[in-house]
C-alpha cells in the first residue's frame, strides 16, 4: 500500500486553492490518473529531484513527488 493515503494527497493538491475556488483534484480518479501520467515521464527519462530516486519503483516517486509539492496538477483550463 501506498503511503500516504489518496484523502492526504487531495488535500495537499487543493491545499493551493483559494477559497472559494474548485478544488484542483475533488476524486481519487485524478490522483490516479496525476501519478501514473507522472509514472510514466519517470520511466521515459524525466528527471526527478526526489534522493534516491533510482533505487524506487516510479509510481512511488510521483506519488513522494505529489506530496512534497514537486510536482503540481492543473486542470485542462489551465494547461
Amino acid at each position: 500500500m501506498l503511503h500516504p493515503s489518496y484523502s492526504d494527497l487531495m488535500k495537499v493538491v487543493n491545499a493551493e486553492a483559494e477559497e472559494k475556488e474548485h478544488p484542483v483534484v475533488n476524486s481519487r480518479y485524478s490522483i490516479v490518473m496525476a501519478t501514473s501520467k507522472r509514472a510514466r515521464q519517470l520511466i521515459d527519462g524525466a528527471p526527478t529531484p526526489i534522493k534516491n530516486a533510482e533505487n524506487e519503483k516510479p509510481l512511488s516517486v510521483a506519488v513522494e513527488e505529489l506530496e512534497d509539492g514537486v510536482i503540481k496538477i492543473i486542470s485542462d483550463d489551465e494547461g
